[in-house]
């Protein structure tokens, strides 16, 4: 997918998400319900301005963000050989950031007939999946991907690192997917795997750059 393709994307889908915001804005509560617990019960509220505008003014400085980080890299050319799926990736956050707030204004519309946890683990899965996809083409840059001491200082501990790292954020991912099937254990279950997809290519990078100085 090519930036301006992105763009385009991304600039449809927030604009999609202010026009839904308005015109469902008079309908909405006082105090819009904004966070939910891992029992479904509402444990944060918010204006209803921002319950209405907040999801896509961040959504808009996050595709900022992600824009301008592949200027200002140093190794902006090595983002250059990854930017396609980069930009699926950038692409898939912001359907994600759309999913999400229709999802909650659909709540405080009324429609509370679907458990807000249940319906948000398949996309949160699916981002650890794009995530996943993505982490196998990255090349060493200093903002995308697993960025430790020891990735960043080779091209082959970064390499051999974002492999591992891909299929461990692609695991994660379906993981997710489907801890909704487990009730209360799902929530255990799912932070489990966040923690060894987060900490197995840390270390792992670590023992390959360990190697690399012995040989």
């Amino acid at each position: 997918m090519s930036t301006r393709t992105t763009l385009i994307v991304a600039l449809t889908l927030v604009a999609i998400a202010v026009i839904f915001s308005a015109a469902v804005y008079n309908q909405l509560p006082e105090q819009v319900a904004s966070h939910w617990g891992a029992n479904d019960q509402v444990n944060g509220y918010m204006s209803r301005f921002w319950g209405a505008f907040l999801m896509p003014i961040i959504a808009l400085g996050m595709l900022g963000l992600f824009i301008l980080v592949p200027n200002i890299d140093p190794l902006k050319s090595n983002i250059a050989k990854f930017r396609e799926a980069f930009n699926a990736f950038i692409a898939a956050i912001m359907v994600f950031l759309l999913y999400i707030h229709v999802l909650t204004l659909a709540w405080n519309l009324g429609f509370q007939n679907f458990g807000m946890g249940q319906a948000m683990l398949p996309a949160v899965g699916l981002i650890f999946v794009f995530a996943g996809l993505m982490m196998r083409k990255a090349k060493r840059n200093f903002f995308i991907g697993i960025r430790t001491p020891w990735t960043l200082s080779s091209d082959r501990v970064w390499d051999e690192t974002h492999r591992v790292g891909s299929w461990l954020f692609v695991a994660m991912g379906i993981v997710t997917m489907f801890t909704g099937l487990l009730g209360q254990a799902g929530i255990y279950v799912m932070f489990g795997a966040i923690l060894i997809a987060a900490l197995v290519p840390i270390i792992y990078s670590y023992v390959l750059y360990q190697q690399e100085l012995k040989s």
